[in-house]
């Protein structure tokens, strides 16, 4: 088995208020979308600068539902960008809530994360430095001690 591509798949109460904000956010382009005659969202891909996104309304008629139907998240997109501070800023502008504010991390990367008004997180992140893995887990070791 080859496997070509991995996507992944957000379900929103809003999905068109989501494409706004993530084009907003992010400077996505969206590539299409399929509506139902309702209004209703049933799928639409966003291009993160090469990369899709896809996603859609929720359908709770088949058990299809967003992360703040269920109370909280299990997943969180990590996304590179130029400017870490500046995307979580803009996220915060648009209706974002930050979870944890940005910073220089021992992973060689400096990241933070939010929470978008549609209940998914994102960790946002750009290259400060690069780390070898040993030397990674070491550094975890050492800030894992010292807690």
């Amino acid at each position: 088995m080859k496997i070509h591509d991995l996507f992944a798949y957000l379900h929103v109460d809003g999905a068109a208020k989501a494409i706004d904000f993530y084009t907003s956010v992010f400077g996505a382009t969206e590539k299409f979308r399929l509506t139902e005659p309702g209004g209703r969202i049933g799928h639409a891909e966003l291009d993160f600068g090469g990369s899709t996104l896809m996603l859609a309304d929720e359908f709770p008629e088949y058990g299809i539902k967003g992360p703040k139907a269920h109370g909280g998240r299990s997943v969180t997109l990590h996304l590179h960008v130029d400017d870490a501070d500046a995307v979580i800023h803009r996220a915060v502008d648009a209706g974002g809530t930050v979870d944890i504010e940005p910073s220089d991390q021992f992973y060689g990367e400096r990241s933070g994360s939010f929470r978008d008004p549609f209940g998914h997180r994102w960790n946002i992140g750009h290259s400060i430095e690069e780390v070898e893995p040993e030397e990674m887990q070491r550094r975890h070791t050492k800030m894992m001690q010292s807690e």
